[in-house]
């Protein structure tokens, strides 16, 4: 085989310490890729003892950074700075340090979050410059300074009165609180990589940057569902103040331009991402798509076991949380039990990741009265094993990438109900199931009830499914075609117009 390459894969609450579609690609990758060796860049909220996956020989290393906790990551984790060095920095740094040398910088940062008119270089210039200044001064003794503390009050609050916008001391709170753990990563030292693996176009790009300051390090960028797309849902529909959800899209636009603007490939999972991708600023050179793939020879179809043989089953592999949208599934539901009474939804995942959403969940299929018929089961063992269950499966999100989900599904040769989300239409057409709008229940609960009427339907889109998926979506496909893009980003200098010239091909192809 070529070189072998030592990738730092950086990922977000996500690989190896809990499950979902990016932990599956990514346990993918690292388990059949050949021509690289993993260092997994872990963030989460809190630490985490131990992995959920069982990890590769190809894995060299997992370097765990918990952005939450209640100590801050240093304070728990050896990255490789000696206790000495860490004391020597919080004695030398003064208020005169921060004032003459930091204080400039971090007005930039903000004025630039809040700028109508900010360049993505510019926000690189102020990453650079504040990771330099954490290379030799202590994080926490600046970010908790009085003097940064009163920076940022007194330039919001003059930012925001030509818009009249009010901040309560709690706003600002938070504010700062964001700012200060979303950067904690620049004074965190990074494992040094041949490429950095970004799975995700937002905040975790800093110890990318950190390795293309130090070694000029590459920059692959996978997009699932799109960052920015989905923080803009988030923000929002949740319950922060005007300041705080204005502060939180405009610091997260920021990012997401600042990874368009440095990464050297951008890979998406779908076609329906470059659209939000160039309206951020993206090279559209450097755009390709890479399909999900999955092992056709383990996901394949079976018959109904006993416990369901008789009954009519909807099957969902979906962590219960806002963005899978459960709620539109129990909806459907209880649309679905109108005509079939003994209709059975069984909805297989993490149920204690958003302990509010599913109470909301288990809440609302109390007072629908669908106790006997929607069940959210918790963990399976056997996922290869969990699409055979039903007679279809459903997918009610309101954002995808490419699901793994319904490729898993039209695997097994089971049809598929799902909203028209991420790339979802670019997998399942209508010879393999339905396309429903998001949110809408009673179309969705329509579509169910047709397939589960008719079995000559169900059978006939569950063979083309199977097929589809084994010309167009394997993993031997996926995996391939990862190999060859770590090999490009690798590629001297004077191959760099050939490789445009490849990529303009693979993106008209993926276009057609």
């Amino acid at each position: 085989m070529k070189n072998k390459y030592d990738v730092l894969l950086i990922l977000e609450g996500t690989y190896p310490f809990n499950g979902g579609g990016v932990s599956t690609w990514a346990h993918m990758l690292c388990n059949e890729v050949k021509n690289a060796e993993f260092i997994l860049y872990s963030i989460n909220a809190q630490y985490e003892s131990r992995p959920k996956y069982e990890l590769s020989p190809n894995v060299k290393e997992v370097v765990q950074v918990p952005l939450w906790s209640p100590l801050e990551p240093q304070e728990m984790i050896n990255y490789g700075k000696n206790f000495h060095t860490i004391v020597d920095e919080k004695e030398k740094l003064n208020e005169g340090n921060i004032n003459e040398d930091f204080i400039p910088i971090f007005r930039r940062l903000i004025a630039n979050i809040y700028s109508d008119t900010r360049k993505a270089e510019d926000f690189d210039d102020i990453i650079y410059k504040m990771w330099l200044f954490f290379q030799e001064n202590d994080y926490k003794k600046t970010m908790q300074s009085m003097a940064v503390w009163r920076a940022f009050c007194d330039l919001v609050l003059e930012l925001s009165q030509n818009t009249k916008e009010t901040a309560t001391l709690n706003d600002l709170t938070f504010g700062m609180r964001w700012i200060y753990r979303f950067l904690i990563p620049l004074s965190i030292d990074v494992p040094k990589a041949d490429i950095s693996h970004l799975t995700i176009s937002g905040f975790p790009v800093i110890p990318a940057l950190v390795l293309k300051y130090k070694y000029g390090t590459p920059i692959i960028a996978t997009e699932h569902g799109v960052f920015i797309r989905e923080r803009l849902l988030a923000i929002n529909s949740s319950e922060y103040s005007f300041f705080l959800k204005k502060l939180l899209i405009k610091f997260s636009e920021s990012i997401t331009e600042l990874v368009y603007y440095k990464a050297d490939l951008i890979l998406s999972v779908n076609r329906f991402n470059k659209i939000w991708e160039k309206m951020y600023g993206a090279n559209p050179e450097i755009l390709e798509v890479i399909y999900n793939g999955i092992d056709h020879n383990v996901f394949v179809p079976a018959p109904k076991p006993e416990a369901t043989k008789d009954v009519p089953t909807v099957v969902a592999a979906a962590r219960i949380f806002d963005l899978k949208d459960i709620i539109t599934m129990i909806k459907s539901c209880k649309v679905v039990k109108e005509q079939i009474p003994n209709v059975q939804y069984l909805v297989y995942g993490d149920k204690t990741a958003v302990p509010e959403y599913t109470k909301e969940c288990e809440d609302l299929i109390a007072a629908l009265e669908l106790q006997d018929n929607f069940k959210l089961a918790g963990f399976h063992s056997k996922p290869h094993q969990l699409f055979c269950e039903g007679d279809i499966s459903i997918l009610t999100s309101i954002s995808e990438g490419f699901p793994y989900t319904v490729l898993e599904s039209m695997s097994c040769g089971v049809p598929v109900v799902a909203t028209d989300v991420g790339g979802v239409t670019e997998a399942l057409d209508e010879n393999c199931g339905f396309i429903c709008k998001p949110k809408d229940y009673e179309d969705i609960g329509r579509k169910v009830i047709q397939l589960l009427q008719d079995k000559e339907l169900r059978e006939r889109m569950g063979s083309y499914s199977r097929r589809k998926v084994i010309e167009n979506f394997t993993i031997g496909k996926f995996i391939k075609e990862y190999e060859e893009a770590y090999e490009r980003v690798m590629a001297p200098k004077g191959h760099k117009e050939s490789i445009l010239i490849d990529l303009a091909a693979r993106s008209a192809i993926a276009a057609s």
